[in-house]
């Protein structure tokens, strides 16, 4: 019903997006721990997948919607789309927490913007950020795309707690972003662009390498299903597999 219903599953994406970003960057202005942040986040995106799932696939990160594009997923139209709704509901989500959160706390957390650790160099923290992207596209992959899992039903709370763990591990260390619309929105409305690249370089470079290593290792049959019995012996593919292989 929804397949070629871009409006709908666009709405889904930009209220998943904007959920994250103003629960993820507005929990930074005052969270007290990484225990905090890494609960906030897993949270709000294990509820909005569960969610919205079944309508958009509930992507809510460019980098996941990169993932499917690049393995034939989407339709690259769609994915551009989806890339429009996301970036746009984060700057929207930025730009209300802006003018919510007290002076205070939005200079101090810069709207949560991510940052690098000092200890680090920004190569680093790319390294840092594809990894924890890869990890988080595997388990979409896993759980949600491939028709064999067995635990569809709980994609979203192993999602959520993907991120959660991200967050717990890498907070200090570059933001734990692991989405470039959840750098983008606070960095376009606080103006906050220091090593801007790494979120989205880091990201992308981590989805693309998970999905296709998946696609490959997992998603796509080894070889054509042989015709008949085993008894016959027969190993020519049917008609058109050979082709499509």
């Amino acid at each position: 019903m929804l397949e070629r219903d871009y409006f709908r599953r666009g709405v889904a994406e930009f209220v998943g997006t904007f959920a994250l970003i103003f629960v993820a960057a507005g929990g930074a202005a005052f969270a007290r721990t990484p225990t905090d942040l890494a609960l906030a986040n897993g949270l709000v995106i294990g509820v909005m997948v569960s969610a919205f799932g079944f309508i958009s696939g509930g992507h809510f990160n460019p980098a996941v919607t990169l993932g499917f594009f690049v393995t034939r997923r989407i339709a690259p139209p769609l994915a551009v789309w989806y890339w429009l709704v996301q970036f746009g509901g984060a700057a929207l989500a930025a730009l209300l927490l802006k003018w919510i959160l007290p002076s205070g706390p939005e200079s101090g957390g810069s709207l949560g913007v991510p940052a690098i650790n000092s200890g680090i160099g920004t190569g680093a923290a790319v390294v840092v950020e594809a990894v924890l992207t890869f990890f988080l596209v595997w388990v979409i992959f896993a759980t949600a795309v491939d028709p064999r899992g067995s635990f569809q039903q709980i994609a979203g709370l192993a999602i959520g707690l993907t991120i959660a763990f991200g967050v717990l591990m890498a907070y200090a260390l570059t933001g734990a972003a692991m989405n470039p619309a959840r750098a983008f929105g606070p960095q376009l409305v606080g103006n906050h662009w220091a090593h801007g690249w790494v979120w989205y370089v880091g990201p992308f470079a981590g989805g693309v390498i998970a999905a296709t290593l998946y696609e490959m290792l997992y998603l796509r049959p080894p070889q054509p299903a042989p015709v008949g019995p085993p008894e016959t012996g027969v190993i020519e593919p049917r008609p058109g597999d050979a082709a499509a292989s």
